[in-house]
């Protein structure tokens, strides 16, 4: 587990563009299930490629015309069991920090894994998430 004060400003990176943490299993069931209408969960983490790709190419997908209505984040390494719950929701998928998941009405329709995030642009990773968007927002 990673300290508190060590990790909150990657948390206040997306929680300052409306990205809302999860911090209890509770609420990641909550959100994931009764969210009607797209959903984007960040599966935040301390890496670099966070920090370089995912964080920002969040950032700038959030500024597409269609984007989904609720954003919420889990920060692996910090809320573990929030993580591990939000990681139910992602199967077949294997656990991957940091990820970006889209759901529409509870399903998993758009996933991005690390190896989709990590040494590639924030730039890509934003084109790629505007253009689910464009579909299932």
């Amino acid at each position: 587990m990673y300290p508190a004060d060590l990790v909150a400003p990657m948390s206040q990176e997306l929680n300052a563009i409306g990205v809302n943490s999860l911090t209890t299993p509770e609420a990641v069931t909550e959100t994931i299930e009764n969210t009607e209408g797209a959903l984007l969960l960040v599966v935040n983490s301390v890496c670099g490629c966070a920090a370089a790709n995912a964080r920002p190419g969040v950032r700038m997908a959030l500024q597409n015309d269609k984007k989904p209505g609720t954003l919420a984040t889990v920060f692996a390494g910090v809320d573990k069991e929030a993580t591990e719950k939000a990681r139910e929701f992602l199967l077949p998928y294997p656990p991957s920090s940091p990820s970006i998941a889209l759901f529409k009405d509870g399903k998993l329709v758009h996933f991005l894994e690390r190896h989709h995030i990590e040494g590639r642009s924030a730039d890509i990773i934003a084109a790629n998430l505007k253009m689910a968007f464009d579909h299932f927002c």
